[in-house]
């Protein structure tokens, strides 16, 4: 198995991580089997191929394994938040006090068209990334205000300079999002060319994408790390329904689904195999909520935007909610379990989160009364994906109602979804999810600031963007968790910008004849399936 390179502390494991058959007991380390095809399904279709614009599990899941990243988290301790090793690198060095991040880049690395890749490459795809033309979209350009400048001193070296250090540097460059591109193809191709394209350093090559059907993959017989990719290829079969996801395991037409299935899916499919089925759990570092476009004048007063999370009971609701949905934990905008994490007396204070609901939906209706909407009308933009978009957008209907509001919502496919988003910006309140990867919660809450690349509440607010500066970079501990709960009190009550809803749960059953495989925190982390291998004596 491949042996970290250089990691950066010590693994610290933030929620759950559980990794058990159908009796419970942990399985040993064995040594890998070369051959065979994984199959697995995946429950969005593909917005597009470029990893710097796409937020989604849809593109992740069947086009990572062709993408090498520069640094990625260490796949045999996926739920560590610190452990990081080198993937495009042979090593790295963090000087100046964290100004200046310097990675010597590996010699024997070419893309799938036979090119060498050199420090030039892993330059021009971070550049676009961190400095993207303008038109070009970059969902995570936020993270990355700190950078000062990204250089090649020589071929096989790249240093990034900061404007000061930070300590949640690294983990942004180890987003799985972070594909490098070659310099070649965006000089000759354009920005936009990686949308419709593949062309990358990964474990597995592109054979074929048929829309609406599956993405296959083949082993990269030049991959640079010696001994992997274990498989001969991939073959990721699209299946919106979750039914058909669960059937295809449960009938061995597939044998994974790596985003997550709801509680009662895995007791059945426990039930159904036995010892054929495992099953990892983990928490998940994604909140799901809602977000008005305040671009629509009847959701440009904070009054209205308030009640609509006064409105909700998440606690009464995450307790039906967390039985028949991938969602779990009642929370504010950080990550359950951080250090950072606002307490519960102090989120109580929060639209919505005070545990008297009669009294949370009389002062919704009060606003809504006060701003002249009494009678507000609502259209959720929900994405056509079950778990749990459908499921819990019908849920935040129901609570709209109950205080008067006339609430729908309407759901769409995931490329029209985007389309809204992005484009035509011209949705009601939009479902809005803050999807990270690695736990890192001063950059992952940088999504609501004014100029955030994943921001689709079109506010106009400059001190949410100055509040978000001075929380994340404080260097003292006591201090940032203060200027964290002034950020979030921005966010969720005094401008009302984001209505949280819940914090998602992983649950991923599989075959278990799939080996090499651990669950992490997010769906999007430990895709590049080159350490996954097939157990013949299981199959």
């Amino acid at each position: 198995m491949r042996k970290p390179n250089r990691s950066f502390g010590a693994a610290l494991l933030l929620g759950t991580a559980l990794a058990f058959g159908a009796s419970g007991v942990a399985v040993a380390a064995e040594k890998p089997v070369k051959g065979g095809v994984l199959t697995f399904v995946v429950g969005s279709k593909i917005p597009s191929y470029d990893g710097h614009q796409e937020t989604t599990f849809g593109m992740i899941h069947p086009i990572r394994p062709f993408y090498s990243l520069l640094i990625r988290i260490n796949p045999e301790n996926a739920q560590s938040t610190t452990d990081f090793i080198c993937d495009l690198c042979e090593k790295y060095s963090i000087k100046d006090g964290g100004k200046s991040y310097v990675f010597d880049i590996r010699k024997n690395v070419k893309f799938h068209d036979g090119t060498p890749l050199t420090a030039a490459d892993v330059k021009a795809s971070i550049d676009k990334i961190v400095f993207p033309p303008k038109g070009i979209p970059s969902s995570r350009k936020a993270w990355y205000t700190q950078i000062a400048s990204i250089e090649t001193p020589s071929k096989y070296q790249l240093v990034i300079k900061m404007k000061r250090g930070l300590s949640a540097m690294l983990p942004a460059l180890a987003s799985p999002f972070n594909f490098i591109y070659s310099k070649k193809d965006l000089d000759k191709n354009g920005y936009k060319w990686h949308k419709k394209n593949v062309n990358g350093t990964g474990a597995f090559k592109f054979v074929q994408h048929q829309p609406g059907a599956f993405v296959e993959g083949k082993r990269y017989d030049a991959y640079h790390v010696k001994g992997l990719p274990y498989l001969d290829g991939y073959k990721a079969i699209s299946a919106p329904k979750m039914s058909v996801r669960l059937q295809a395991i449960r009938g061995d037409r597939a044998a994974i689904e790596f985003r997550g299935f709801p509680p009662k899916a895995r007791d059945d499919l426990v039930k159904a195999l036995g010892k054929k089925i495992k099953v990892q759990e983990s928490n998940w570092n994604v909140l799901f909520g809602a977000g008005a476009n305040q671009k629509k004048k009847r959701f440009q007063d904070p009054r209205v935007r308030q009640a609509l999370g006064y409105a909700m009971d998440r606690w009464g609701g995450s307790k039906y909610l967390a039985r028949i949905a991938v969602v779990k934990g009642v929370g504010g905008i950080v990550f359950p379990g951080h250090k950072l994490e606002a307490s519960k007396e102090w989120l109580e204070t929060m639209p919505g989160f005070g545990r008297d609901v009669k009294a949370n939906r009389a002062k919704a209706r009060a606003l809504l009364k006060e701003a002249g909407q009494p009678n507000l009308k609502v259209t959720l933009w929900n994405r056509a994906v079950d778990q749990p978009y459908k499921v819990v957008g019908t849920w935040f209907i129901d609570q709209w109602r109950k205080v008067g509001m006339n609430a729908d919502q309407k759901v769409v496919p995931s490329g029209p979804w985007y389309a809204g988003l992005r484009k035509t910006r011209d949705t009601d309140v939009n479902i809005d999810i803050n999807a990270q990867s690695v736990i890192n919660p001063t950059i992952d809450v940088s999504k609501w600031i004014r100029d955030a690349g994943n921001n689709y509440t079109n506010h106009t607010d400059d001190k949410a963007t100055e509040l978000y500066l001075d929380m994340l970079q404080e260097a003292d501990g006591k201090k940032q968790f203060d200027k964290m709960r002034a950020y979030e009190k921005h966010l969720l009550l005094d401008m009302a910008h984001f209505t949280p809803g819940f914090w998602w749960y992983k649950i991923n059953p599989h075959r278990t004849y799939v080996k090499g495989w651990q669950i992490a925190p997010s769906h999007y982390l430990n895709q590049a399936l080159d350490q996954v291998w097939i157990d013949p004596k299981l199959r």
